[in-house]
């Protein structure tokens, strides 16, 4: 009998989550060990108290937050700015169901998304942000919860490294509603918080992309912002058929190697 180390066992798990996906039901809680708002290896009173940390650390900031914003308002352009941005992008969110009913309350998660760009004056707020914050809203049931998994996300998905930083608008792209479904758009993520079948897995999932309309891009002879704009013009797009995609593209790269 062979016996997973914790190493192992953590690379089983994130395996599974790539190649099943998670079900609905442990979703919520699975986010906050593949984003590491969690620790694998942590237990249930460990988790219970780094909880109640994180709770605590976001009163604290909304706190902080309350007491600076005159200043901000005074003395910061740029907040300002930001803040009209957020305001005009969350208007812009249809926040209800077919049967009418309301999925989210925008006034918290502009509070999210204003109190994140304040405590990450390096980082820039982004079209896009909007929607991966809703999505988190969805998923859990406290703000505390939405934020500080927007926090360890944006670290995860290696926000602003080398590069990649030019290709972090295709992965916002990700996030609004291209695909058939919710599910799809979380499956799409799950697969790329494993850092499976690589690292930066979703360089492939943007060149699948670019592949769908590669025909339209060569003829229309179009530059960046026009590519990433017919990408965003993408429907109904299928997470499986993408990640399928990108994992052949991987294993051709293996191939050449």
């Amino acid at each position: 009998m062979t016996t997973l180390s914790p190493e192992n066992s953590l690379s089983a798990r994130q395996s599974a989550s790539f190649i099943l996906g998670l079900h609905p039901f442990v979703r919520t809680e699975a986010w906050k060990f593949l984003t590491g708002y969690f620790s694998w290896q942590s237990s249930q009173d460990e988790r219970l108290t780094v909880d109640s940390m994180r709770r605590k650390n976001y009163k604290a900031l909304c706190q902080m937050y309350e007491k600076i914003q005159p200043l901000l308002e005074n003395l910061h352009r740029n907040f300002i700015e930001t803040r009209n941005n957020i305001t005009h992008d969350i208007q812009k969110l249809y926040d209800k169901d077919p049967l009418g009913n309301v999925l989210i309350d925008k006034k918290r998660l502009e509070k999210i998304l204003l109190l994140s760009y304040v405590c990450n004056t390096q980082a820039e707020y982004q079209q896009g942000f909007h929607e991966m914050v809703m999505l988190f809203q969805l998923m859990v049931e406290h703000d505390h919860e939405t934020f500080w998994l927007f926090q360890f996300f944006l670290q995860k998905t290696g926000k602003g490294a080398g590069a990649v930083q030019s290709l972090f608008p295709w992965f916002c792209l990700c996030f609004q509603r291209a695909f058939k479904s919710f599910d799809d758009v979380w499956r799409l993520w799950e697969v790329l918080l494993t850092g499976k079948p690589c690292r930066n897995f979703q360089v492939l999932v943007a060149y699948s992309m670019l592949q769908m309309v590669r025909e339209q891009v060569l003829q229309e002879s179009m530059g960046g912002d026009d590519i990433l704009l017919a990408c965003n013009n993408l429907i109904d797009l299928d997470a499986d058929e993408l990640i399928s995609a990108a994992c052949v593209v991987y294993a051709e790269l293996i191939q050449k190697d």
